[in-house]
């Protein structure tokens, strides 16, 4: 083993950053950054292409500790390696208001590209990183220039390839050939119950050569092998790569090492002291890092900053070879749309038949495509019944890697984490497909999305019981109030064909969330307008479709999506009985709520308490619009298997129960 003594001395300064950080905020996972210290330092010191001094650099290379519970190892990288991450911060770990919380999060750190914490979800967002890396290349990069080449690593866990996203995310990126794609596995062996013998037997290495990656085992403590190993696997240009390295959980400690206990616990005074001597360390030296270790991470972070003026000068040429690529790569490299983006939106006639919205939402992808050559999308194994393919783009294939249609299969879960992974490298605009229903499938990777303020777009169909036959397995009833639950969420489910294209031209300006499309299977009407209800009124989340002639109206009634012609077919036998009613179409509560008191009161005005909602969904939560005086139609049950005109008379969702609701008020 061939270890200099500054090397032992810069790998041993991370361990005990570790170590001193956990045992000071009595809370956190020592364990892991003791043991993968070694590989860590060897990456980032002789592979890591990255520039402290701009983390935003557009071709640095990602890592990604999916590990998140490790994430000292990643703070003490970062530090040393001169990112903006004092040794105050360090000592503020997982204290309120730090830069160091217990788990990365990538919109508090400097240098974390991506918040990780549940377990698998990082080794899934690295594949659509690396996916994203090699469209851009694909896309832009021409013989002579090498705008976009860089290598997307992460340190997974035990845990991690435990979590079934892992599976999904690895097949996929064995099928895809994303050769620059390399994985570190901290194979230590230990959970938090025990031994991983307790529940995870596999053989790793033969599951992973069975998804097509290529596999290397390693003695994770060896230099020479780890960087023999990392060399290799950047060679190999046509299969993922996994790198099992065997390492010790709690490497130096006398009476922790290889043992649960150093998992998720601070090693506790006693062991602190016993572990530093074993790392030839002083005791009461308490965050201490020496300087020729910083100036050893600096001369590599030096290394970076110089990569990266190589690269804005090839950068100057490439623009002045090829202008015109160069500024479609700025524009996607900045998310710049076109500057006539609106006048780009299709316009739908009125017609009483009208279509699903989810074909609404693809002829709206129809009219984009050829003006957004980063957009990149597909479905799980539902590419026809989303209606998310574009046509004449390719599909993305190892053979096609500037193909914009992306075959996911059925791996809801991975696809989702996949779409923030290309959000969150940038350049290209992802997209996904599915039933609304199986938003159960994706909620974890929606929920991290949203935490890490990724643009990605879930396209989401078949919406209610309006799929009709395939029964309640397939009928969302409760999603729609449980996705609106969750903090920056953007939930648009559009009244007809053309909310949908305002409904998309909000989800691709947005750039600091997720944003779900609500789309239905059957059709509906598409309305008419005018000035005073134009479908441009959709991206202020509510809007009045249509008013009474009074100043004021008696009843307000409030609807989104497939049940917003039922408001209207309802206000007009009302307006007859004489009634006067105003019509509500409230596609989004969230950009509602984003509105200005004055324009929220001008459409639900707080003097009018007779208020009915109606939505072909779950009630909870509706009370916010309707107050205590007002009434909600809807379900609070699950669905039926029937044809989906008859079950909106068996659950009572109907004109008439509208009407009679406001009569009743």
């Amino acid at each position: 083993m061939s270890v200099s003594s500054l090397d032992q001395l810069c790998v041993n300064t991370i361990r005990t950053l570790s170590i001193d950080a956990v045992q000071k905020a009595n809370s956190g996972h020592p364990g892991m950054p003791m043991g993968i210290a070694d590989v860590a330092y060897v990456l980032w010191t002789r592979f890591l292409k990255h520039n402290p001094e701009n983390p935003d650099w557009v071709n640095r290379d990602r890592f990604v500790l999916s590990a998140g519970h490790g994430s000292m190892l990643l703070y003490s990288l970062l530090h040393v390696s001169g990112y903006d991450l004092s040794i105050d911060e360090i000592k503020k770990f997982r204290q309120l208001g730090s830069k160091t919380p217990g788990h990365p999060e990538n919109t508090v750190t400097p240098g974390v590209e991506m918040t990780t914490g549940p377990l698998g979800q990082g080794f899934a967002t690295g594949v659509g990183m690396a996916m994203a890396e090699t469209f851009l290349a694909s896309s832009f990069n021409t013989p002579d220039y090498s705008v976009i080449d860089h290598f997307t690593y992460a340190i997974v866990s035990d845990g991690d390839l435990m979590e079934g996203i892992s599976h999904e995310a690895a097949s996929l990126a064995g099928h895809l050939k994303l050769g620059k794609l390399i994985y570190l596995y901290d194979s230590n062996r230990i959970s938090i119950d025990g031994s991983t013998d307790l529940a995870f037997t596999e053989d790793v290495a033969k599951r992973f050569e069975a998804y097509g990656w290529h596999i290397q085992t390693i003695d994770g403590h060896n230099h020479d092998s780890i960087e023999a190993a990392i060399t290799e696997a950047k060679d190999v240009h046509t299969q993922p790569s996994l790198i099992i390295c065997k390492t010790h959980i709690g490497f130096g400690s006398p009476n922790k090492q290889d043992s649960a206990s150093s998992h998720g616990s601070p090693l506790g005074e006693e062991e602190v002291i016993l572990t530093k001597k074993q790392l030839r360390w002083e005791a009461d030296e308490l965050f201490h890092v020496p300087d020729e270790v910083v100036q050893q991470f600096r001369s590599w972070s030096d290394a970076g900053s110089e990569m990266e003026e190589k690269w804005k000068e090839t950068m100057k040429d490439f623009e002045a070879d090829h202008p015109e690529l160069a500024v479609s790569f700025k524009n996607a490299i900045h998310h710049q749309l076109p500057v006539n983006f609106e006048e780009l939106l299709p316009v739908f006639e009125t017609d009483e038949t009208g279509l699903a919205s989810r074909k609404s939402s693809g002829l709206v992808l129809t009219e984009l495509k050829e003006h957004l050559p980063n957009l990149i999308g597909g479905s799980a194994d539902l590419t026809g019944s989303n209606n998310t393919e574009l046509k004449d783009k390719g599909i993305f294939t190892p053979n096609n890697r500037t193909g914009q249609n992306v075959h996911y299969g059925v791996r809801e879960h991975a696809m989702a984490a996949a779409a923030n992974g290309m959000a969150l490298h940038g350049g290209v605009i992802p997209y996904t497909g599915t039933f609304f229903i199986f938003t159960d499938y994706m909620r974890p990777a929606i929920r991290l999305g949203a935490l890490m303020e990724t643009p990605s777009i879930f396209v989401l169909t078949h919406d209610s019981i309006g799929l009709g036959e395939d029964g309640p397995t397939h009928q969302p009833v409760e999603h729609l109030a449980s996705l609106r639950a969750m903090p920056n969420v953007t939930v648009i489910r559009p009244g007809d064909a053309n909310e949908v294209a305002y409904a998309w031209k909000n989800a691709l300006e947005r750039t600091d969330g997720p944003t779900l499309l609500v789309l239905t299977r059957q059709n509906i009407p598409t309305l008419p307008r005018t000035t005073a209800n134009a479908a441009s009124l959709t991206e202020r989340g509510a809007y009045v479709y249509r008013d009474t002639k009074q100043t004021e109206p008696e009843a307000i009634l409030i609807a989104s999506g497939s049940e917003l012609h039922l408001a209207i077919e309802a206000q007009n036998e009302l307006l007859e009985q004489g009634v006067n009613t105003r019509v509500v179409s409230m596609p989004s509560w969230e950009l509602f709520q984003q509105q200005d008191k004055a324009y929220q009161e001008s459409v639900l005005p707080s003097s009018v308490i007779k208020r009915v909602a109606v939505e072909a969904g779950s009630t909870f939560g509706w009370e916010r619009w309707v107050g205590s005086e007002g009434k909600v139609i809807g379900m609070d049950t699950f669905g039926e298997s029937g044809p989906y005109k008859q079950l909106y008379e068996h659950f009572g969702i109907t004109r008439q129960a509208v009407i009679e609701a406001v009569l009743n008020l």
